[in-house]
């Protein structure tokens, strides 16, 4: 599976926002320079985590985004399926009933093997990131990370 590229931002963005102090916010620009990342498609899937609940926004000097509660009550499975959606990454078009291989129709009747263990590896796949939230993935940074974080992010303007 592979996931588009922005993907990768916005979960290390909300991992990032995760370690700022309660109240504080980071603006598009500052997790744009944090990450060298395009502000202005950052904006967009910063925006998609808002309408999905995750994030908060705020306008103004101070404004920016925010966790919209807490690390531990958001997972990686939601984070990712406000920018990706939630279909499944594999399609059967049922080619084994195609071409010269093809299958005869009463050999067709049950699902392809292949789609099933595909489905399988989705929900799998699914399962791991639903069951991880943004505070497992805090327990896992080096605890100097935060701070450093912190101080990185707000020294960026």
């Amino acid at each position: 599976m592979k996931l588009p590229v922005s993907t990768e931002w916005v979960l290390h963005c909300a991992t990032t926002l995760a370690q700022l102090e309660p109240g504080t916010s980071a603006s598009t620009t500052q997790l744009a320079l944090y990450f060298d990342l395009p502000v202005p498609y950052l904006a967009k899937q910063l925006k998609a985590l808002v309408k999905a609940g995750l994030l908060s926004a705020s306008t103004g000097p101070r404004g920016g985004f925010r966790l919209a509660r807490a690390a531990a009550e958001i997972t990686l499975l939601q984070v990712v399926e406000a920018v990706d959606g939630t279909s499944s990454p594999y399609e059967c078009r049922e080619i084994r009933q195609q071409g010269r291989g093809a299958l005869p129709p009463e050999e067709c009747r049950a699902p392809c093997v292949l789609a099933v263990k595909m489905a399988e590896a989705h929900q799998a796949w699914r399962r791991t990131l639903a069951a991880t939230t943004l505070a497992d993935i805090l327990t896992g940074i080096p605890p100097t990370a935060p701070a450093r974080t912190r101080h990185r992010l707000t020294t960026l303007t």
